[in-house]
């Protein structure tokens, strides 16, 4: 059985929906950096550190919590 709280490349070929949800660490976010943020976690998700996967009738839905911590990987690897 699949562990469902961790990345999977195998899952990620059935993901049909994505999900976003910041934690308690990011505040203070406008609706465009969030957004982008949330297109850009969706876009490398093995960047997340809190990453799920809940079944639906057609897949998976990739249910990610961006941290700060993920958000610095993030532009880490923008700059490289």
């Amino acid at each position: 059985m699949a562990d469902y709280n961790k990345f999977d490349r195998r899952m990620e070929s059935l993901v049909v929906e994505t999900r976003t949800s910041f934690g308690p660490d990011v505040t203070g976010l406008s609706a465009e950096d969030a957004q982008w943020i949330s297109k850009a976690i969706h876009q490398k998700p093995q960047l997340a550190s809190t990453i799920s996967y809940e079944r639906a009738h057609t897949g998976f839905i990739r249910d990610i919590v961006v941290s700060a911590a993920d958000i610095a990987k993030l532009y880490e690897t923008q700059a490289r």
